[in-house]
Parts: C-alpha cells; sequence; structure tokens
C-alpha cells in the first residue's frame, strides 16, 4: 500500500485568510476545463500545453488572489508528485517491458497460442474474465493490463476485433479485479482512510462489483457477437506463421510471464515485480532468441522493429522501449502538479465542504460521495487522492449519519477507482493507452465497468432501502457537522 506522506487539506485546516470562497476554487476548476475542452477537445493540441496554461492560473490564483506563497505552492507541486512517483517509476518500466517481452519472444507467443484456442465470438468476455482473474491474484490493475493485456490486443486484431474494444474488455477485468483483491494498494488505502478492517470493506464491495462486472462481461458477449464476424480464410494461420517464422516460440519464451506473476502472487509490490520482469525479458532475449548481450540492452532503451511479411503483426510489435517513455511521462507529471496545486491552495477542499454541506440525508451522502471521488479523479489525475480527499473529508459526517466505515470505503472505490482511466489527463487513462497503444476516447465507450461501478452504487443507494433505516439527522444538524 503506498504511504502517504502528508495529508490533504481539509476545510478547517486552511487559514481563513488564505480560504477560497467558493467562487473563488471554481475558478482554476472553470479555467482547467475551459483549456482542456479548447486546446485538447477543439484545437486537437496535445494535452501538455492546456495542463501548463491550468497550472500557470491555478499558481496566479493561489499567489496573488489567496496569498499563498511560491513554497507553499511548491510544496503543494511536490507532495503531489511523490504521491504519484510510483506511478510515474511503473510507467518508465512498463515501456522497457512490453519491449523487452516482445524482444523474448513472450508477447508473440501469447499471441501464437491464444490464436489457436479463441474465437472472435467469445474473445471479448473471455478477456474480461481472464483480466479479472489475473489483476484479483495479483492485486494490480496495471500490472495485469501492462502484461497479459498488450498480448490480448495483438490476440484481438489477428481475430479481427477492433483494438478499442479490446481494450475496454481489459480494462473492466483488472479493475475488478483490483476491486476485490486483498493485495491491491487501492483497496488496503480505502479501507485504512476510512478505518474500516480490510476484510469488511471487500465483502461490502462485493455484490456491487460482481453485478456490475457481471453486466459488463454480457455486453461484452452482446459486442462480440456483433464484431466479431468471420475470420478470412487464412488470415490466423498467416499471422502465426509471420510470428514463429520472426521468434523462436518455445515453451521457454513464457519465462518472463511466470517470473512476473509468480513474485506478484508471491505478493512482492508491483514496482520490483516489473523490474523483475525486465531482466527477465532481456535474459530470455539472449538465451532463447540469440540476441546479444548490447542488443538486448539495447532493445530495452530503444524498443522493437520487428520485419515480418504480415504489417499487422509489424506494427503490433513495433515498441518504443524506455525512451519513448517521455511523451507519457511528461503529462502525467504536469497533471499531478496541477492536482498538487488544487490540493494546495485549498480548492478542492473547499468544493468538498461545499458537498457536505448540501447533504441532505445518508443516501445524499453515498452518492454525493461517490459523485466527490470521480471529481476528485478528473482534477487531480491521481487515483490514490480520489480515495483519500473525500474519505478524510466526509468521514466524520458518515459517524454523523450513523453510516459505518464500510458504507463510505464503497463508495469511494466503487466510484474512484475504475473512473481515473476515463480521463486522457489521468495517470492511469496515460498508462493504460500507452501500453494497449489505444487513445483513451477510442476505448471510453467500451469500458463498460467505469460506468457501471459507480451506476450501480447509486442505484443501489438510491432505490434500496438500507439507508433508509440509518439514523437520520436534520438538514440543519447537516450543516452544523459539515461546517464544525
Amino acid at each position: 500500500m503506498p504511504t502517504l506522506n502528508f495529508e490533504p487539506l481539509t476545510y478547517q485546516d486552511i487559514p481563513d485568510a488564505k480560504r477560497p470562497s467558493l467562487l473563488q476554487a471554481f475558478v482554476p476548476i472553470l479555467g482547467v476545463i475551459l483549456f482542456l475542452g479548447i486546446g485538447s477537445g477543439y484545437l486537437k493540441l496535445a494535452p501538455h500545453g492546456p495542463l501548463l496554461w491550468s497550472i500557470v492560473l491555478t499558481g496566479a490564483v493561489g499567489k496573488y488572489w489567496l496569498g499563498y506563497s511560491w513554497d507553499d505552492l511548491y510544496n503543494g507541486l511536490a507532495d503531489s508528485l511523490l504521491m504519484g512517483l510510483q506511478a510515474i517509476l511503473i510507467l518508465f518500466v512498463i515501456y522497457a517491458l512490453i519491449s523487452t517481452w516482445i524482444s523474448a519472444g513472450t508477447i508473440p507467443g501469447l499471441m501464437y497460442y491464444g490464436l489457436e484456442v479463441l474465437t472472435p465470438n467469445v474473445f471479448l468476455p473471455a478477456t474480461a474474465l481472464l483480466s479479472m482473474a489475473v489483476a484479483f491474484s495479483v492485486g494490480s490493475s496495471w500490472t495485469a493490463a501492462g502484461t497479459l493485456g498488450v498480448a490480448f490486443i495483438g490476440i484481438g486484431s489477428g481475430l479481427g476485433i477492433p483494438e478499442p474494444m479490446t481494450a475496454g474488455a481489459i480494462l473492466s477485468g483488472a479493475y475488478a479485479g483490483d476491486k476485490q483483491s486483498p493485495l491491491s494498494d487501492t483497496t488496503n488505502l480505502a479501507a485504512a482512510v476510512t478505518n474500516t478492517d480490510l476484510y469488511d470493506h471487500i465483502r461490502a464491495m462485493r455484490n456491487g462489483t460482481l453485478l456490475a462486472f457481471g453486466l459488463s462481461v454480457l455486453l461484452y458477449a452482446w459486442l462480440g457477437l456483433q464484431a466479431g464476424g468471420t475470420i478470412p480464410a487464412g488470415r490466423v494461420a498467416e499471422i502465426q506463421t509471420a510470428l514463429s517464422g520472426t521468434y523462436g516460440l518455445s515453451g521457454l519464451v513464457f519465462l518472463p510471464l511466470i517470473v512476473t506473476f509468480g513474485l506478484a502472487l508471491y505478493g512482492v509490490p508491483a514496482l520490483p515485480t516489473l523490474v523483475a520482469g525486465v531482466f527477465a525479458g532481456v535474459v530470455t532475449t539472449i538465451l532463447v532468441q540469440g540476441a546479444t548481450f548490447t542488443a538486448a540492452w539495447d532493445i530495452f532503451l530503444n524498443g522493437t522493429g520487428p520485419v515480418t511479411d504480415v504489417k499487422l503483426v509489424t506494427d503490433l510489435l513495433d515498441s518504443d522501449g524506455l525512451a519513448g517513455s517521455a511523451w507519457t511521462i511528461s503529462v502525467v507529471v504536469a497533471a499531478l502538479s496541477l492536482g498538487g496545486l488544487l490540493e494546495r491552495t485549498g480548492v478542492l477542499a473547499v468544493l468538498a465542504h461545499a458537498l457536505a454541506s448540501a447533504i441532505q440525508g445518508p443516501r445524499s451522502l453515498v452518492v454525493g460521495t461517490g459523485v466527490s471521488a470521480i471529481f476528485v479523479n478528473a482534477f487531480s489525475a491521481q487515483q490514490y487522492m480520489s480515495i483519500v480527499v473525500p474519505g478524510l473529508t466526509l468521514r466524520n459526517l458518515y459517524d454523523e449519519y450513523g453510516l459505518n466505515g464500510d458504507d463510505l470505503s464503497q463508495a469511494i472505490e466503487a466510484a474512484g477507482t475504475p473512473t481515473g482511466a476515463l480521463f486522457p489527463w489521468h495517470a492511469g487513462a496515460v498508462y493504460m493507452s500507452a501500453a494497449f497503444g489505444v487513445g483513451t476516447v477510442e476505448y471510453v465507450p467500451y469500458y463498460f465497468f467505469a460506468f457501471l461501478s459507480p451506476l450501480v452504487l447509486f442505484a443501489t443507494t438510491l432505490l434500496g432501502g438500507r439507508y433508509g433505516e440509518r439514523t437520520e439527522i436534520t438538514a440543519g444538524e447537516s450543516s452544523s457537522v459539515a461546517d464544525d
């Protein structure tokens, strides 16, 4: 589980002289929406520029309107980057891992044998189910997506399934499995922030997760029937011939896979596990594919560029290596910096306080918690922040309304954990897009679990009788709690 070196500001922590009004808090938020909407949406710019504009605006508001010093703003930025450091390091490693696994024959081998056993009609639901099983076992959606997920993209392309559909199925399975795994960092963090027993938290999420994921699998089954069709005669054989003619595909090519998932199952954290996978990929490249030591480490840095007789295979197995991560990581650094400034200037705390003041009962509290987790995800670009900010801000309100800690923990994770990958500038979305080679806006329509998980939370909260049986307090009492 990540160690938090600071606690995000709450409304009460902010000195009166520097506490933004609701209007002041909305200025940088509206600026972010405007800049990203016009810059990325209308002008089709890469997100770097609009994010920088947003950083400058938020910093200017903090310094010249709210009275924060440069040191205050810098420390907020640095704290956010520190919280996201593991994500940044994993991004570096995953670029190298994908290249070394391609050169080792691991990903080509998975593609080769996957094409033999999977059919277009069952591929999408099978991908979602396998991704869920792997993510649950290793406790990491990122590890599952960045390893087996990359192979699924290749298999799906060989079967005629559009890559965005495959990416959506991988993500649905990976995040559903991650949410229910006792090894997951976000699952442990949600339990810790809300003072909830880990397994009580997992049990509280179980029914909603299974319902949302079950509906997702059904949608993928329907989508597979529509998208799969009939594979052109000889297509699979042509792809397999190109793979086997370029790589040696003995059972030894799966050594990196065995090493990586073996360490993950043993409980080794994601970052050292992935680094071990890189070394295993380099060793396999040398021993099985016959590359020299120098060539194998050059692939680690600069990526792969295989030449095959099938353009689809050539394109799928072309990778950038560690050096190719600069574009992606610069987006993540900019987005985390923006999130840190929004947190340190009190913008997120003021908006969360406004939400708390508007709460009218237990049901609206749970729904509002989910909405706030999604909101923080969008503007902090950091999955951990989407759990910590609402978790710390709203914890006392749950006590006042007679709700349990697991009511809060399931709300922030059901809405926070899966939705980060919906926002193109979010660390999770940038990572997934880079791993799959599929743009965020392309896979979002097929990432069903991200929509269904919070919708199931909201529907069961509003329609069910569970929260109506809890202690009610008046709107006036609710307002006084929010102001305490």
